[in-house]
């Protein structure tokens, strides 16, 4: 048989993509329509963004603002709505992202950064430095991720009995949020009545009044974080093995999930300090990502765009659902997310009694 009449031999479901003579990918045909898809979505969903408000602006004149020409919107467009935006991209990418990752490792959904206490240790330190008089910004991210991975680190440590159990790793990780929590509170309590108002407007998850200030941290953060995040999308086809099979394979998985663990407590720490905790993006993004494209593993791409086209739209419907008055972003996607997670656990226990 010559090389030419030679077929290559792929899973169900995926296409052969050619990048030169020698050069080839799989493409899942069905992710990689869906990745398609929510790009269209996320675009639509930016250009409402930018048209919709107290005043409605074209979206010729949305396109030079953007484009940086000159425009009589530029003051509604570029300065404050544009950079809130950008700011919630960033942010629901970053959580739908992390979800995805966390709930990789410990192979449940409701391992989310905001379920198992990571959001809850960034917000009890931010909270605490705010409250003691510590109000920029620009320095709160950076305290998040402290927060994230000292509760992660903690909650891995707590859960680990000569290996991550799924069950046992979600059940400590959800006390923890409890107790985390209730320090939370507990640093409002002691602190100054406004700050302790502006810590609980921050513990909602808002974007109001955030900016490029806010935005390029983060952006700048995540571009960095890009080859760890291409990584881990490969890591992930061997954690999804079983155990024996990757050990065969002469994967360390310890090493593995413990990359990929904190790589999703990184992301979601840095977002929670630019917005907040926003609730229940990180536990959505993920399974919705997974159920529509239907691949074995949690795309991570897909993961992202859902994050922040959830984000995107759950601001804008914030802003404009009660006007003047606006509501911050973590409401509406709690309102969201908790039927969800509600429906989730009574699943996971109809399957569990059901096996």
């Amino acid at each position: 048989m010559s090389a030419d009449t030679v077929t290559t031999v792929r899973p169900a479901g995926y296409g052969l993509v050619r990048t030169g003579r020698r050069g080839s990918f799989l493409l899942h045909r069905r992710a990689a329509g869906v990745a398609l898809g929510l790009a269209a979505t996320l675009a639509a969903a930016c250009v409402a963004y930018l048209c919709v408000g107290e005043s409605f602006v074209a979206p010729g004149e949305v396109l030079k603002v953007v484009l940086g020409q000159p425009s009589p919107d530029e003051l509604v467009v570029g300065t404050l709505r544009l950079p809130r935006m950008v700011l919630g991209l960033l942010v629901g990418a970053a959580f739908g992202v992390a979800g995805a990752l966390i709930q990789t490792v410990a192979r449940n959904p409701l391992a989310s950064p905001d379920i198992i206490g990571i959001s809850q240790g960034a917000s009890a330190v931010t909270v605490g430095v705010l409250t003691f008089g510590v109000t920029s910004y620009t320095v709160l991210p950076y305290l998040s991720v402290t927060g994230g991975i000292l509760a992660a680190a903690l909650v891995y440590v707590f859960a680990w009995r000569g290996g991550l159990h799924a069950t046992r790793f979600v059940l400590i990780g959800i006390g923890f949020a409890i107790a985390l929590r209730s320090i939370t509170t507990l640093f409002m309590t002691k602190g100054d009545y406004l700050v302790a108002q502006q810590a609980q407007i921050w513990m909602t998850g808002s974007l109001n009044g955030r900016g490029w200030e806010e935005a390029a941290p983060l952006g700048w953060t995540l571009l960095a974080l890009v080859p760890a995040v291409l990584w881990a999308a490969r890591a992930q086809r061997t954690v999804s093995m079983d155990d024996d099979t990757a050990t065969a394979l002469g994967v360390r998985l310890g090493r593995v999930r413990l990359g990929l663990v904190l790589l999703g407590v990184v992301l979601a720490s840095i977002a929670t300090g630019a917005a907040g905790p926003v609730d229940f993006v990180a536990l959505l993004a993920p399974q919705i990502a997974r159920r529509t494209t239907r691949t074995a593993q949690i795309p991570l791409l897909c993961s992202a765009l859902l994050g922040a086209v959830i984000v995107v739209l759950a601001d804008l419907a914030a802003r404009r659902m009660f006007s003047p008055t606006e509501l911050p972003v973590g409401v509406l996607t709690a309102a969201i997310g908790a039927p969800y997670l509600i429906w989730l656990i009574i699943r996971s226990r109809t399957a569990g009694g059901t096996s």
